[in-house]
């Protein structure tokens, strides 16, 4: 992939069965691609690992700059939360 957006491995990127686009950063931080909110998800609400058409759908919708097998790139992604050390 060239470069550009924010690179997520594509296994992170799952779709809900309301139809929401999550990316799943690991310690229950869930990101709305749409909206860039992060979200509580429990593992009964994903459906399954985002598919080609549905990239496709993100990529006209100007949310995905690129894609591969491997790895999605996003636009504009808020930055996830981090923990501080204290």
């Amino acid at each position: 992939m060239k470069g550009g957006g924010v690179p997520v491995n594509r296994q992170w990127v799952l779709v809900a069965h309301s139809g929401a686009v999550v990316i799943d950063w690991g310690d229950d931080q869930f990101q709305d691609v749409h909206t860039g909110e992060f979200i509580r998800v429990t593992e009964d609400e994903i459906s399954h690992h985002i598919q080609v058409d549905e990239l496709e759908v993100l990529k006209r919708a100007g949310k995905v700059a690129e894609y591969d097998s491997k790895t999605v790139s996003f636009n504009n992604l808020p930055e996830r939360r981090q923990k501080t050390i204290d």
